[in-house]
């Protein structure tokens, strides 16, 4: 297998696709922020065996993401899977925010996605195709967290966008929505989230998946 790379390898989401894709036996690429969080994520799948490479990088910032990029895929080939799960998550309302604030979120929560899926689809496509998942949120905007809503809404525009434009050439691209705060043990638990991305990376294409809304009920 040729492996994951996955942006935003926190706690909650990021960890926990981690773990399921190395129990699979999947090599991965971690890239976050700090090299802190990289190392966390790396101690949660130390029991696994796998081979994991990790990188730093700000999502919202193009140079750095995709020199992580081309860092982990010289080390591990280019992946079969790519998940963006970086987001930045503020509680802020209409007006409270200034276009710059904005358009920081606006970079992390979308650009970064596009930016990841432009950079390595060419490559994914040309070895036979791949996964591209993005952690969208949001199912309904709320004006308490307007910057999220935005980009959450985005997210899932651009899903659609990558999907017509490389689901042609064999690459799966969907978005999973957690209907909810990602919290342990609750009704969106991370590691319950985690398998609906297995379950869409193992899809045959005839059954592909564009979007999944994590219910409460799940």
């Amino acid at each position: 297998m040729a492996g994951a790379v996955i942006i935003g390898a926190g706690p909650g989401i990021g960890t926990s696709v981690a773990r399921r894709f190395a129990a699979a036996g999947m090599p991965l690429g971690l890239i976050s922020r700090t090299e802190a969080t990289v190392a966390a994520a790396r101690a949660a799948v130390a029991a696994t065996g796998v081979t994991v490479a990790g990188a730093t990088a700000d999502a919202g910032q193009d140079d750095q993401l995709t020199a992580a990029l081309d860092a982990l895929t010289g080390r591990l080939g280019v992946p079969e899977a790519l998940v963006y799960n970086a987001g930045l998550i503020r509680r802020d309302r209409p007006g409270e925010l200034s276009r710059e604030q904005h358009f920081a979120a606006y970079a992390i929560n979308v650009l970064g996605a596009l930016t990841a899926a432009v950079h390595l689809a060419p490559a994914m496509a040309e070895v036979g195709g791949g996964t591209i998942l993005i952690t969208g949120g949001m199912p309904e905007p709320d004006p308490a967290v307007t910057s999220l809503s935005l980009g959450k809404a985005g997210a899932r525009a651009l899903t659609t966008l990558l999907a017509a434009e490389y689901g042609p050439a064999g690459i799966h691209v969907a978005t999973v929505i957690p209907g909810g705060a990602v919290t342990p043990g609750g009704p969106y638990d991370p590691d319950l989230i985690a398998g609906h991305y297995w379950r869409l990376y193992t899809q045959p294409p005839q059954a592909w998946e564009h979007e999944v809304i994590v219910g409460g009920n799940q």
